[in-house]
């Protein structure tokens, strides 16, 4: 008997299984207990920002527990005017060309919402072209719209904390993570994560990247997830399968606004493709230290009004896509020569001079609409002076921007009036590892004003510190409403909300194998690699115009294999030397024979580019050892030439993507005329200038 009854009750709960597995999405919550209690445009929240060039309204379920999603099923969309707009069941707007106003509503059956568009005409001037046009969105307004105050009221504050947290999981159990895994799962629903940041180690191939982050966003209970990277372009490329885009030095050399918006927007469609919604990206540091380790070509230059343009194009063309651009290193990183994240840099100037040079980009960023801002772990003596104990040395130290109220709210928020979202940079480098214990480094950011702590080390411990501290006072929980309020606005406008259809992942791998590394994408940088090299010398060496039986000598160590093989395709007869210094008997024969001689040299901080580092004492032995032309390429930074100011002939293409490669070699033989003006001025080793600022030759 009792043997029936229990397989009575299995047979029961298979069932009760079986039919929530065939319920829609808004019976599950209901199941689940969350109850709808209203369905909402999404353009009439608050602070939602309409775009009003092409107009996709989008319906949201509101929860009586407080939180939302995108709906699409089983609505109605209409329009009150079709003489100006319709509407289709997509909610999909297309405006007629006519004057007047519309309303469009939607209803799902039971609930109801309506917002308004406005289109009109300017009567034609005198003059010959299209009239002006303006559209308008217009709101309704009332409580039912609060949902990003409602969210954050209805939030638990372990549910706020976890909004805050973004941490990465490059590797689990020493192994790289490519797919989810339940452990990472589990720790997304229980500390409610609101971001992670993915590594190259974490994307490898297309279908894999976009499976990945789509179980991520699955693993979510009420909010979409952030998911971040790093895909500056250049030498910060993430994507193992992505366009490799020329860096921001390469767009600075560039000098087009143009080209800028489209490698920004190229970046953008590739992320969005595979469900990546926010870029680290890009770099808006004021290079002007050329003994900087860790920006240098990162940065568009030195020059505060070129990195601004740059840097306003790019963050344009990639927040056009709906990706969320992050300016960084606040309030910058430029000029220092010290590597955060090997120990704690000082930018020592006065405010004012920072205002006209460091944070005159973050500025010019943030009136332009930027999403966020990351800071820099670097010390700031004339902003704020506050000294503390580092747990390293037991010695006084200044406290860096990242851990500053007085960066991060007082010069930030009320001085340069930014409202958006401020991010750490990564809470694991040695300038904050080293002086400031994990917790104690969360808490602080929090204090200073960071709305996310990014990679913060030991999750449980981060998250109970801080926990701790706001149940003692130390950080009030208004704080921490403010910091979840930016980061669901930012969300909303993001379109980063969980969606009640969401589209299944074999059709999200089938576009994102469309679109990242296409056709299209490729052009942008061909283009944008050709645009940015910069003949910096030549002393009647190039372009080269050498018959087929004439011997070309390629030599260098690191990517020399790369610039040999661009350099293949234009002259068989080419030999690659592979050499960091010493050079044997050979191989000088081979140089001094040789009709040309391309040299590859690759630095990237000061000790590299010395006349006396063994790479540039080979490269003035080769000058010595042949009377043929000597053609110095400098791989990754401009500088290089100071170490070989003699040669007959030098190129800056600032990476070592295989694009730069190619649009070397295509100038080194004439094919590519070059372009490309210095956007840093290179000083001799005695600090002298021996190019200036803006400074580039052509044929």
């Amino acid at each position: 008997m009792k043997t029936r009854k229990a397989t009575m009750l299995c047979l029961t709960f298979i069932l009760v299984l079986s039919q929530l597995s065939f319920l829609s999405p808004e019976q599950k919550a209901s199941a689940s207990g969350q109850t709808v209690k209203d369905l909402i445009i999404l353009q009439n929240v608050p602070e939602f920002e309409p775009n009003t060039e092409d107009i996709q309204l989008k319906a949201l379920k509101v929860f009586e527990e407080g939180h939302f999603m995108t709906t699409s099923s089983n609505l109605e969309w209409t329009s009150t005017n079709q003489n100006v707009a319709t509407v289709d069941d997509q909610g999909h707007v297309t405006l007629t060309g006519q004057n007047g106003r519309t309303f469009i509503y939607v209803t799902d059956g039971q609930f109801e919402d309506r917002i308004a568009i406005d289109y009109k005409v300017e009567p034609r001037s005198k003059g010959k072209g299209k009239p002006a046009s303006s559209v308008n969105l217009i709101k309704e307004k009332g409580e039912r719209y609060s949902i990003v105050e409602d969210s954050v009221d209805s939030l638990t504050i372990e549910e706020k904390v976890g909004q805050m947290l973004m941490p990465d999981f490059r590797t689990w159990d020493g192994e790289d993570v490519t797919e989810m895994l339940p452990e990472i799962e589990q720790l997304v629903e229980d500390y409610h994560l609101g971001g992670v940041i993915l590594f190259r180690e974490n994307v490898v191939t297309t279908g894999q990247t976009t499976r990945l982050v789509s179980d991520y966003q699955d693993a979510t209970e009420k909010f979409g997830l952030l998911m971040t990277i790093d895909q500056e372009g250049g030498i910060v490329t993430r994507l193992q399968s992505g366009t490799d885009f020329p860096g921001n030095m390469a767009l600075g050399a560039a000098r087009s606004e143009d080209i800028s918006y489209q490698v920004g927007q190229a970046i953008g469609e590739e992320l969005t493709a595979l469900g990546i919604n926010t870029n680290f990206a890009p770099v808006v540091d004021v290079n002007n230290n050329p003994d900087n380790p860790v920006i240098g070509v990162r940065s568009f230059g030195e020059d505060p009004e070129l990195v601004a343009n740059m840097g306003i194009s790019y963050i344009k063309g990639l927040q056009s896509t709906g990706v969320a651009a992050t300016a960084k290193h606040f309030p910058g990183h430029g000029d220092t020569a010290v590597d955060s994240h090997l120990g704690l840099p000082e930018v020592p100037h006065e405010k004012e001079r920072l205002k006209e040079v460091e944070l005159y980009p973050f500025q010019q960023a943030m009136d332009a609409g930027l999403d966020m801002v990351m800071t820099a772990h670097v010390t700031f003596p004339k902003i704020d002076d506050t000294k503390v104990i580092s747990k390293k040395t037991g010695e006084e130290i200044a406290l860096p921007a990242t851990l500053s109220h007085k960066v991060l709210t007082e010069l930030m928020r009320e001085e340069m009036g930014y409202d958006g979202v401020i991010t750490t940079d990564a809470l694991n480098m040695n300038a904050i590892t080293d002086h400031f214990g994990p917790v104690d480094a969360v808490i602080r950011a929090v204090k200073a004003g960071s709305d996310i702590v990014l990679m913060p080390v030991g999750l449980e411990e981060v998250r109970d510190g801080l926990l701790t501290a706001i149940s003692e006072g130390d950080i009030s929980e208004e704080r921490i409403n403010a910091s979840v309020e930016r980061i669901l606005t930012l969300k909303l406008n993001r379109g980063i909300i969980k969606d009640e259809n969401p589209e299944p992942v074999e059709d999200k791998i089938d576009r994102a194998l469309e679109v990242v590394g296409s056709e299209a994408h490729k052009q942008v940088e061909t283009e944008a690699a050709e645009a940015s090299i910069t003949l910096v010398k030549n002393e009647n060496a190039l372009p080269l115009d050498l018959d087929s039986n004439q011997d070309i000598v390629v030599i260098g160590n690191t990517y020399i294999s790369s610039l040999g093989d661009a350099i293949k395709t234009h002259h068989d007869n080419t030999t690659v030397i592979q050499s960091a210094g010493n050079l044997t008997d050979e191989q000088l024969e081979q140089i001094s024979n040789a009709d040309a001689v391309i040299a590859g040299t690759y630095t990237y901080n000061v000790s590299g580019r010395s006349p006396d580092n063994p790479q540039m004492q080979m490269i003035n032995t080769i000058m010595e050892e042949t009377d043929s032309p000597v053609i110095g390429v400098g791989i990754r930074n401009p500088y290089d030439i100071s170490a070989y100011p003699e040669i007959d002939a030098f190129i800056a293409q600032y990476g070592f993507r295989e694009a730069s490669f190619v649009a070397t070699a295509n100038t080194i033989f004439g094919e590519n005329n070059p372009t490309g003006k210095l956007p840093v001025t290179i000083p001799t080793v005695d600090d002298d200038i021996l190019y200036e600022f803006g400074h580039g030759l052509s044929y």
